[in-house]
């Protein structure tokens, strides 16, 4: 789909006004243009701005995909016209009478201790083996997005300040602390099984593969899903699934709700707020299992 042209121009123009104005990351950019392209190939490419509500309406309905998906294109279509309308190109916003499809509030899935710990428990053999446990251990510990795990470079690690600097969404830098046991084994990393694996290659990227590149999303869910199997974890786990335990954890040890929202980087403490929703069902949970409970 990223190699599709978009061939109309107030569409291009409003493209650009994400990439170079608002900087979405590249990940946010594409999901609009690829959802830009997907409600224009229903209108057989006509030009967006004919469209009416009824029109948009007639697509949302007829677009057979899930309430979340359906959310989406709405909220791209929401900004497109509102950037349309601040341009003078149109003079009525066609979705601003469309609300949003209810979506049912799923809370994050996480693993448990026991499941944290099988993972981590990886059968160190080989220099990959050490620089797989390195990546999993720093994620665990700091909570931080795979995007941001894969772009740490050397700099960004800071021994003496027990601290990794991170690049977080729109550019925003936040340092996290990282615990003892990530270090012992980033350092032995670092230290002992890097340059085996780069051979003659020079990167900047910690984490690197046998090419000398930056390990790349693609290449740590792999490993992850190899991982997994080997350790008989029986989920479905992504990186998220990581920093949701990250947080999760934190939470049920008794740690501050701000404290976790600057550890994660979230703008809004609002975001981090699903989290306190996972505590409060562990303490339903564990409260059922009082004598009593169904006395």
């Amino acid at each position: 789909m990223k190699n599709k042209e978009i061939t109309d121009k107030y569409t291009e123009e409003y493209l650009n006004y994400l990439k170079y104005e608002r900087k979405l990351s590249n990940n946010t950019y594409e999901s609009y243009r690829y959802n830009l392209i997907k409600i224009g190939e229903y209108f057989n490419n006509d030009n967006l701005l004919n469209l009416s509500e009824d029109d948009i309406r007639t697509f949302l309905y007829k677009s057979r995909e899930s309430a979340k998906t359906n959310a989406h294109y709405l909220t791209v279509l929401k900004s497109f016209y509102a950037y349309m309308l601040d341009l003078g190109h149109i003079k009525v916003n066609p979705c601003a009478n469309i609300k949003m499809p209810k979506l049912e509030k799923s809370l994050p899935k996480f693993l448990t201790f026991e499941e944290v710990d099988k993972l981590l428990n990886i059968d160190l053999k080989k220099p990959i083996d050490y620089r797989n446990k390195a990546m999993l251990e720093v994620l665990y510990a700091t909570g931080m997005r795979i995007s941001e795990l894969l772009n740490l470079t050397l700099s960004n690690y800071n021994r003496e300040d027990a601290s990794i600097k991170v690049m977080g969404k729109g550019s925003k830098e936040r340092y996290v602390p990282i615990s003892n046991v990530a270090i012992k084994y980033l350092d032995m990393y670092l230290n002992e099984y890097r340059g085996y694996i780069l051979k003659t290659n020079t990167s900047d990227y910690i984490f690197v593969n046998y090419n000398g590149k930056r390990m790349s999303r693609q290449g740590f869910f792999k490993i992850l899903k190899v991982l997994c199997q080997k350790s008989g974890i029986n989920k479905e786990i992504s990186p998220h699934i990581l920093r949701h335990s990250f947080a999760t954890h934190l939470l049920n040890n008794g740690a501050d709700l701000r404290i976790i929202q600057e550890l994660l980087g979230h703008a809004s403490i609002s975001t981090t707020e699903i989290y306190s929703h996972i505590s409060n069902e562990k303490i339903k949970k564990d409260y059922e299992k009082h004598p009593h409970y169904k006395k």
